[in-house]
């Protein structure tokens, strides 16, 4: 059962966390990933959403995560394999949700690798109270990177640094961004070369195309594009997939 509860407002006692934690939720049920996403967004963090392990591995390869919320039942692989998969690759903070709140699940979790446990239905509160924990536990972004490191993201000699939230072109000069189309941009450089459909692009850019209309994210792709390419014979950056979506097409490596 999705959170419910309100979740009380910001904790004036938490530590200090990475700025605008990553928070990647691998939830195959796709209202409570995105009643969770939303919530989390509300409070802070930013998220991006899986519906399986294969999506988990794309998301933690290519883009810095904070913390890892990994639920047990997943279609194919396993919560419970999954999290072993991780830890033996990377130290990033794991919290496992499951319907099971049986001990012994919750001691195999843990043996696995997870820094906690929640077990459905939880409040909202508890669930943010968890989170903002073991990231404290975890020191203010020590544990940040997952599989990959890096703030800025080159593409065809463009720069998108992602802690500043700034974006330069081939000649160094500075490209105003809305945080709509900052927020499209860097989903598109941390999924390049595959195609997105407007519900995934919507989901990844954090709801802010407004309305969560098709045509917002059409609207937007355009806005981006004119910025992207702004001259005739500008090289092509966003692909129109018709009747799928967008691609984002240069390779993007991280420095």
């Amino acid at each position: 059962m999705p959170p419910t509860e309100p979740d009380g407002g910001r904790d004036g006692r938490s530590g200090p966390l990475p700025p605008e934690a990553h928070i990647l939720v691998v939830e195959d049920d796709g209202e409570m990933r995105l009643l969770i996403s939303r919530f989390l967004r509300q409070n802070g963090f930013r998220v991006t959403g899986a519906r399986n392990g294969a999506e988990m591995w794309e998301t933690l390869g290519g883009a810095p995560v904070d913390l890892v919320l990994l639920d047990v039942m997943l279609p194919g692989q396993s919560g419970m394999d999954l999290c072993r998969g991780v830890r033996a690759k990377s130290e990033v903070p794991i919290i496992m949700v499951t319907a099971r709140g049986e001990e012994s699940d919750r001691v195999l979790g843990l043996e696995f690798g997870a820094d906690d446990y929640i077990a459905k239905p939880f409040s909202r509160p508890e669930l943010l109270a968890r989170i903002r924990a073991v990231l404290r536990r975890a020191g203010a972004g020590a544990a940040r990177a997952g599989m990959v490191a890096g703030d800025k993201m080159v593409f065809a000699d463009w720069h998108l640094d992602t802690r500043r939230r700034e974006l330069k072109a081939p000649d160094g000069s500075a490209v105003d961004l809305s945080s709509g189309e900052y927020d499209l941009l860097l989903a598109f450089c941390e999924h390049p070369q595959r195609v997105l459909t407007r519900d995934q692009l919507l989901d990844l850019a954090r709801n802010r195309i407004s309305d969560s209309i098709d045509r917002s994210v059409d609207v937007m792709v355009s806005r981006l594009r004119r910025k992207l390419e702004p001259l005739a014979d500008s090289p092509s950056m966003i692909k129109t997939i018709r009747g799928a979506g967008y691609m984002f097409i240069p390779t993007v490596r991280r420095e």
